[in-house]
């Protein structure tokens, strides 16, 4: 065997290693850093209407710490569900970075000797050209919606837990639903027909910034007239929402679909919160003083476990944090604090914390950072004082005298 050869030989064992190496590192490397979780947001109509299409809302989320490069996303229905073309059963996603989800819609048909239950589909995925496919099964809701009750619904209240949010709060929205009837029966064309009316589901959409985290409501009874129901719903907002009011979808399947409403729920958010003001000068005489701030509430509602907190080196504060407790709207209260500071600079640098709870939540804002100026001043000589009083009172202590004896005589 030549040189030549064995160079060859070598190479070639190089190269099927250097193949099966890649062929082996690519797909474990990408099943291991891109984790998904696929959830059926919504279907509408809800539930699902036998012989008609309901459209299916699916989400993807990446959840792990690597990215999709090539994600594909897929359904398999079961009776009595099926696709409108079997073109549209498999969606290309692509790329799919780390803590980012897509949304794609489904459309299915009920097929028209389906009975009322639940029917189930598969939601599959793959996260590159070639790989595994994953299964996640749901169950949608089928079912008639049509009842001959004329009871109709109607959004006679709504509240928001807290009032006014922050960015990154969690709260509820709670809404009053009420059949409007004021008699148990109406008759039309001839035939008496009951007014009890139903909320045979109710749900909330979010918006970019706000998301929905309850379940659709489905619902099981009768309103009676002049009766009410309140449904609350979960939300929770992100970080970097902005000011402003949000409209939230709040939509309701009643007696049937000719008695489905649709609501535009208005949801503010304000980045607004407390302010510390100083209301005299900051600064300690001698080392020690008392600080006075004006504590403010700018949020439109009312906050509660409200606490100030000052902070700052070689400076001991008395209280270390002062309650304030529960305030309202433009609400404005003045505190003091002791300070004592054996620091040899001119001035120091205080930062300013507070603590208080919208709703639920619990913030912790770092509201300013002030000055804190440090005078020295000489202490008075009293000794002369002193010694001007003793000689006043020994020059009118003759005069005391000869006065008494004077009363004497």
């Amino acid at each position: 065997m030549t040189l030549m050869d064995d160079i060859k030989r070598y190479l070639g064992i190089f190269l099927c290693a250097a193949m099966l190496s890649g062929s082996f590192m690519v797909p474990v490397s990408a099943a291991s850093a891109a984790t998904m979780k696929v959830d059926i947001i919504d279907y509408d109509p809800f539930p699902a209407q036998i012989g008609e299409y309901v459209d299916v809302r699916v989400k993807i989320e990446n959840t792990g710490y690597g990215r999709a490069d090539a994600l594909s996303l897929r359904i398999d229905p079961e009776y009595p569900f099926s696709l409108d073309s079997e073109r549209n059963a498999v969606k290309y996603i692509g790329i799919l970075s780390p803590d980012s989800a897509a949304v794609h819609e489904f459309r299915l048909y009920v097929d028209e000797n389906a009975k009322v239950g639940t029917g189930s589909v598969d939601i599959f995925y793959q996260v590159y050209e070639g790989g595994i496919w994953y299964k996640s099964s749901f169950n949608l809701n089928v079912g008639s919606s049509t009842f001959n009750s004329k009871g109709t619904m109607e959004l006679t209240g709504f509240s928001c837990d807290p009032v006014v949010f922050m960015p990154a709060d969690s709260g509820t929205v709670s809404f009053v639903l009420s059949n409007t009837a004021t008699e148990s029966s109406v008759n039309i064309d001839g035939f008496d027909y009951d007014t009890n009316a139903r909320v045979q589901s109710a749900m909330l959409k979010g918006v970019e910034g706000i998301d929905v985290t309850s379940n659709i409501y489905e619902g099981s009874g009768v309103i009676g007239p002049g009766d009410s129901i309140t449904l609350s719903y979960n939300i929770e907002l992100a970080d970097d929402v902005r000011d402003g009011t949000y409209y939230l979808d709040l939509s309701m399947v009643g007696n049937s679909h000719a008695y489905n409403n649709n609501w535009r729920i208005p949801v503010k958010v304000d980045s607004a919160s407390v302010k510390v003001i100083p209301s005299k000068p900051l600064e300690l005489v001698n080392g020690e003083g008392t600080l006075e701030f004006d504590v403010a509430n700018m949020h439109p509602n009312d906050l509660s476990s409200v606490s100030v907190r000052l902070c700052a080196d070689d400076v001991t504060f008395s209280p270390e944090e002062y309650f304030v407790g529960s305030m309202g709207a433009d609400e404005l209260f003045t505190i003091e604090i002791k300070a004592k500071s054996d620091s040899e600079l001119s001035a120091v640098p205080v930062t300013i914390t507070v603590d208080y709870r919208n709703g639920i939540n619990q913030h912790s804002d770092e509201v300013a950072v002030r000055e804190l100026a440090i005078v020295t001043e000489e202490k008075k000589n009293n000794g002369t004082l002193a010694t001007g009083v003793a000689l006043l009172l020994l020059l009118c202590i003759p005069g005391v005298i000869f006065i008494k004896r004077r009363k004497q005589n």
